[in-house]
Order: structure tokens, then C-alpha cells, then sequence
């Protein structure tokens, strides 16, 4: 089994076999989320920067689950000192696991919390599961790296926030999604606050038009990899 559940806002879970990878868990908080992550299989956790609707329970959960937090070194030391597992790593980073690997990439954001002044740099994560690749942008704006992450890796998942505000709008990420080259899209970080309310329809239509698929999940939704 393969399978790439959307929690709400920009957190995912991607189940294979007997592993399960939660990627930015704003569980409590978020609107959307209706996930109970006792229930879950829980083996690793990936965070693409500190702010607190991203970092959100992570640090809860790799206690209770004995799960490691994959993060850029600053903000892993952070979870490890509230006595989180960590693995501590940077940009251009590739971890291997016996459920695929996970590759550290740039984004365009800054990355704090209240306690956390500085948590390094934020990051996107390029995941490949079995030769699936699936490309979780985190908060970023439009960059130019997407076309280089399309040239070398060519994700058939790209998971791309479309909010504005805080990230960029759907209109870059239409953008983003043709410099990636994805086969399907998958819509984020949008819809959860009212600073980032958007039509998501409109931005189906945008990649209609340019012959991408865009899939707008709701939460507790999937798709098999």
C-alpha cells in the first residue's frame, strides 16, 4: 500500500507498507485536520520550516511516537532541546530509508517561532517512493529553482501553495507547476485563514488551460502512489 493523504493546510501522511511519514503536521489548530495521530503509524516526520502552522505538532508527535523530526539543522536542535528524536540536516541533503528517500531542496521563506528566532533555512522536500516522486514545495515564493527541480527530478506529484499572501498566489504556482513539469497538482497552504482564502476552482481552470491536472483534495483525502 501507497498512498498520499492531504491533512488540511500544507500537512500531508504518506503510507507504505509499514512505514508512515507525516510532512508539516498542523494538526491542533487547523480547521481542516481530522486526523488522530495515536491511531496512525508513525515512523518518520519531515518539516519544512519553524513556523508554527508547519512545525505545528511535531514535536508532540515524535515524543509519543518515538519518531524522528527531519529538519534543517537550527530548527532540528530546537526540537531536540523540548526532547524531540531528531535528525538534524541542510539544504541539498538526500536520507535514505527503507520506505524511499527524501531530498532537501530551496524555498523562498523565513522560518521562526516565538521561541525560535532563527530555524535556518526553509526548505522544500523531494520524496521518492518506489520511482513515484512527489514534490511537498512548502511556503515558498515563485523561484527559479522549480525549473531545475523539474529538469533533474521531473515530480509527478507537485504539492504547491496557492494562498498569496504569505506564499505565492495560484497564478505563480501555475507557473511553478510548468517549470516542474508535473503530471498532477496538488493545491495547499490556502483556504485555512482568511488572509488566504482563494476560489481554488479558478486555479484548476489555469492549469486546465496549460495541460496540467490539478487535484484539490480535501482533508483526509488520497491518492495512491
Amino acid at each position: 500500500m501507497r498512498k498520499l493523504t492531504y491533512l488540511g493546510h500544507s500537512a500531508f501522511y504518506i503510507e507504505k507498507d509499514n512505514d508512515g511519514i507525516l510532512i508539516d503536521p498542523f494538526i491542533t489548530g487547523n480547521p481542516a485536520a481530522k486526523f488522530d495521530y495515536n491511531t496512525k503509524k508513525i515512523t518518520h516526520i519531515c518539516v519544512t520550516h519553524a513556523h508554527s502552522d508547519h512545525l505545528g505538532d511535531a514535536i508532540e508527535i515524535s515524543k509519543v511516537k518515538n519518531a524522528p523530526i527531519i529538519a534543517v539543522f537550527e530548527l532540528a536542535n530546537y526540537c531536540a532541546s523540548k526532547g524531540a528524536k531528531v535528525i538534524g540536516v541542510n539544504i541539498g541533503a538526500h536520507l535514505e530509508f527503507k520506505w524511499g528517500s527524501v531530498k532537501f531542496l530551496n524555498a523562498v521563506h523565513s522560518s521562526s517561532n516565538a521561541e525560535l528566532p532563527y530555524g535556518g533555512l526553509a526548505a522544500s522536500l523531494l520524496f521518492d517512493i518506489d520511482g513515484t516522486r512527489v514534490f511537498h514545495a512548502g511556503d515558498t515564493a515563485l523561484m527559479p529553482d522549480f525549473s531545475l527541480i523539474g529538469e533533474l527530478y521531473n515530480p509527478y506529484y507537485a504539492l504547491l501553495p496557492v494562498g498569496g499572501y504569505y506564499t505565492m498566489d495560484m497564478n505563480d504556482a501555475a507557473i511553478a507547476a510548468k517549470m516542474l513539469y508535473a503530471m498532477e497538482v496538488i493545491p495547499m497552504h490556502y483556504n485555512t485563514f482568511p488572509a488566504i482564502r482563494v476560489n481554488i476552482q479558478k486555479f484548476v481552470d489555469i492549469l486546465e488551460a496549460q495541460g496540467q491536472k490539478c487535484l484539490p483534495l480535501k482533508a483526509n483525502e488520497y491518492v495512491e502512489l
